[in-house]
């Protein structure tokens, strides 16, 4: 038979996730500009700024393949900060719908 164990009973309770209604709420009064800016930087930083960039950072990996001084940490690096920078709207999208309670 098996017997009630608390320990094992609230690890269990902290455990499971639970709804965050902090970050559910609606922006806080006074937080238009600031919320406007940063929308403002979201759009620039990922329209032809970051296209920009990116083209640059492959190019300079391409050019650097190339002439055969290739530094792999700095090739892994550009590849994967673009995925991020490009996904960044699609990997946070997922993270809310995973943590959204139904």
């Amino acid at each position: 038979m098996r017997t009630f164990r608390p320990a094992l009973f609230a690890a269990a309770l902290f455990a499971t996730p639970k709804a965050a209604f902090a970050q559910a709420a609606a922006d806080p009064n006074g937080s238009g500009p600031i919320v406007a800016a940063l929308g403002w930087m979201q759009g620039t930083l990922l329209g032809n700024v970051a296209t920009a960039v990116a083209v640059m950072a492959v190019a300079a990996v391409g050019f650097m393949m190339l002439t055969g001084r290739m530094n792999w940490r700095f090739g892994a690096t550009v590849i994967i900060g673009c995925f991020i920078l490009f996904g960044a709207g699609a990997i946070v999208s997922g993270i809310q719908s995973t943590a959204a309670v139904s």
